[in-house]
Formats: C-alpha cells, sequence, structure tokens
C-alpha cells in the first residue's frame, strides 16, 4: 500500500502536486472556501489489470456545489496477480486510506466527503462479489459509502486516469 502522504499526486492537466497532499488539500478547502464555494469530496479508485501488472488510480474529487469541480489524481502500479476480488478490495483500501489520512480536514472545513466503490450493486455483474466487504470496510470506517452506478469518483474519474 503506498502512503498517501508522500505518494505522486497531479491534477487533471498533468501539474504535479508538490508536497504532502494533507497540506495541499487543506490549502484547496481554505482558497475554495475563500472564493466562496461550499465544497463536496469523493474518493475514489479504479485498476486495470494487465498480466501481471495491475494500474491503480485514486482520485480525490473536488465538487463545488452548482459550479462544477476539479481532482487531484495518483497513480500507482502493483507487479503481481490479484483475484477479482482482492483487486477490488484493494481499490476500496485505496480510497479508504486517503479519506482516513484527510477526514480531520474535512471536518474542519464542514466538507461532505462520499468514498465511492467501482462495484456494481447488480448481482448480474462480476465486481459484485466485493460488493459486502467494500460496503462493510468503508462503513465501519465512518464513511458515505457509494457504488455504481452512484460512484463516479470511481468508475468514471478514477477510470479514466489510469
Amino acid at each position: 500500500m503506498h502512503d498517501g502522504f508522500t505518494f505522486n499526486w497531479r491534477r487533471l492537466n498533468g501539474d504535479k502536486i508538490e508536497g504532502s497532499i494533507v497540506d495541499r488539500v487543506s490549502e484547496t478547502l481554505e482558497s475554495e472556501k475563500l472564493k466562496g464555494y461550499k465544497i463536496k469530496v469523493c474518493i475514489g479508485s479504479d485498476s486495470l489489470q494487465r498480466s501481471k501488472v495491475i494500474d491503480f488510480a485514486t482520485v480525490i474529487v473536488f465538487l463545488r456545489e452548482n459550479k462544477g469541480g476539479f481532482m487531484f489524481i495518483s497513480n500507482d502500479k502493483v507487479f503481481q496477480e490479484m483475484s477479482l476480488k482482492e483487486r477490488m478490495v484493494s481499490e476500496v483500501a485505496r480510497s479508504v486510506d486517503i479519506a482516513y489520512r484527510l477526514c480531520d480536514i474535512f471536518d474542519k472545513f464542514g466538507v461532505e466527503l462520499e468514498v465511492h466503490a467501482d462495484i456494481n450493486t447488480d448481482p448480474n455483474f462480476k465486481s459484485h462479489i466485493a460488493l459486502k466487504e467494500a460496503m462493510g470496510y468503508i462503513r465501519s470506517m465512518g464513511f458515505v459509502f457509494k457504488a455504481k452506478p452512484e460512484a463516479f469518483a470511481s468508475s468514471s474519474c478514477a477510470d479514466k486516469c489510469i
């Protein structure tokens, strides 16, 4: 598991986010507050397995109420094989890790937080195999859980950043 404090983060345009992600998120929320925006944050991860390499993307999506949004992105690779269930739970673990490291900042600024899982609630889809574990893990940490089709941070945003 990566260290969310020092892991490489970037913006969608490719600009590197220097220093601690905790400090950058705090500064961002302060700046958005000063501009008068009400912010909601959604954190999600997605992955893509290619042979024995799994590419992961984790995103922190900042939504401005009625004014669009932006995101911070982190990518990493794991060089091993995983079952689909292991990979789904690993995605959730990445999201929960970042959410946990940032939750005090979100509380300080009164920011609503959701953790999104790229897992389908429909049992006809393969990813459904990890739904109970993901939901239990996220909720047990005290976070709001969203799965497909509501989990846009993981299934749309992170998916496009792999």
